[in-house]
């Protein structure tokens, strides 16, 4: 199967590297792009900069996000992200550590599609991680994207 393109949007070292582990590993289908910053976020998915060869910086068909980010939040994000035609239909799967009912909310007021808190646990990571990969990549059907 071909490989599916993912936008992460994490700072957090330890969870990009257990993310990338995880997906290497276990031969998931997700290709995986890291960007640790909301503006980094919006330049990879508007192609601008650096990421502007869409040959190594595909459109994504999924994006997982984190909330507490340095600088803007991943708040700040998926509400740009929702008002943008033609890339407002990318599937947002929040994955933080949070577990307050007010970020809950607030995400899912603001067009997340999923909202998972990680699993410190390495055996529960790597769960949370093979049913991300077998729902959103393999099973989800996608929707077109439109960029302008």
């Amino acid at each position: 199967m071909q490989p599916k393109p993912v936008l992460v949007v994490e700072d957090d070292r330890n969870d990009v590297f257990l993310l990338q582990r995880t997906f290497r590993r276990n031969n998931l289908i997700g290709e995986l792009h890291i960007v640790p910053t909301v503006d980094e976020g919006i330049a990879y998915l508007t192609g601008e900069g650096k990421y502007d060869d869409r040959n190594q910086f595909p459109y994504p068909v999924l994006m997982l996000l984190d909330l507490k980010l340095p600088g803007k939040s991943g708040f700040d994000l998926l509400a740009w992200l929702r008002e943008q035609q033609g890339l407002c239909r990318l599937p947002v799967v929040i994955l933080t550590s949070s577990a307050q009912s007010d970020d809950i909310n607030r995400a899912f007021d603001l067009g997340a599609n999923s909202y998972l808190v990680k699993n410190p646990d390495p055996a529960g990571f790597l769960d949370l991680t093979k049913l991300l990969d077998l729902y959103w990549l393999t099973l989800n059907q996608k929707p077109e994207l439109e960029p302008g």
